[in-house]
Parts: C-alpha cells; sequence; structure tokens
C-alpha cells in the first residue's frame, strides 16, 4: 500500500517538474545586454542602418563601411 502511495506521489512530482516548474527568468542586465547586442544606428554618410556591433566609430560616429567612414573625412 506504502509503495503505491510512494509510486503515485513520484509521478506527480515528475510530470510537475517536466511540465510546470517555471524556467528561471532574465533580470534587467541580462535584458539590457541583449537589446545593446542588436541596437541599430544610421550611418551620417549614407543613410544605412547597420547593427551597433558590425559599425566602425570614427569621430564620435557610427559609420556603416570603410567607405563612408573615407567620404566624411
Amino acid at each position: 500500500m506504502i509503495l503505491k502511495v510512494l509510486l503515485v506521489l513520484g509521478v506527480i512530482g515528475a510530470v510537475y517538474f517536466i511540465f510546470f516548474k517555471k524556467k528561471p527568468r532574465k533580470t534587467k542586465e541580462d535584458k539590457k545586454s541583449d537589446a545593446q547586442a542588436s541596437d541599430m544606428v544610421k550611418c551620417p554618410s549614407c543613410g544605412v542602418y547597420s547593427e551597433l556591433s558590425d559599425s566602425i566609430l570614427s569621430n564620435g560616429k557610427y559609420y556603416c563601411c570603410n567607405e563612408c567612414v573615407d567620404k566624411a573625412l
């Protein structure tokens, strides 16, 4: 009898942990780092938008490519 009760409780516990246990939430810092990675900036030379991580910083402005940097100088 006790074995059956333990087995039922084990099955219920397994179902709970598989289907209902919530995943850890992201903190504000995690969300900020995700947003910063995909920020888009406009090239002042040609007007094309590019990701901040792919842009070239020159004289305090973000450019999309080396040709636009050369045009601006």
